[in-house]
């Protein structure tokens, strides 16, 4: 049975993407913890993050650096701050979140509720950013 993230990947389900390749699919978390919040993942549907080989785990860390410093650009923040928890989604996935402090990876936190429009906005956002350091 197909994961969301196989569905949002496939086109089944819209999303607000923001990068892809051959292996990968990244695109805004719609209930972030802050604006920016990205996930990132591959589009073989694997459980579990660590079942990835090890040439998937050092490609989806490249291919989220370009995303990371795209969205630490767009956003006031001292850094990206990653996390795997894969506890919701049955599909290996990262997230890239802008941090100022490590409360800001705080997953027991009340999510965002950001409209369409805002997503779009903060979508666009990281979208300038990465086709200016292309």
């Amino acid at each position: 049975m197909s994961t969301i993230f196989s569905k949002i990947i496939a086109g089944e389900i819209p999303s607000y993407k923001i990068a892809e390749n051959e292996l990968f699919y990244a695109f805004l978390d719609v209930f972030p913890l802050v604006p920016g919040h990205t996930l990132v993942v591959p589009k073989k549907e694997i459980d579990y993050f660590f079942d990835l080989d090890v040439d998937q785990l050092s490609a989806i860390l490249n291919f989220a650096k370009p995303i990371a410093k795209a969205i630490e650009s767009a956003f006031q923040c001292k850094r990206c701050g990653i996390s795997v928890i894969g506890l919701e989604v049955a599909h290996a996935h990262l997230h890239v979140v802008p941090i100022n402090t490590a409360d800001d990876l705080n997953f027991t936190r009340v999510k965002l509720k950001p409209t369409p429009d805002e997503l779009l906005e903060v979508q666009q956002k990281i979208l300038a950013q990465l086709k200016s350091h292309e």
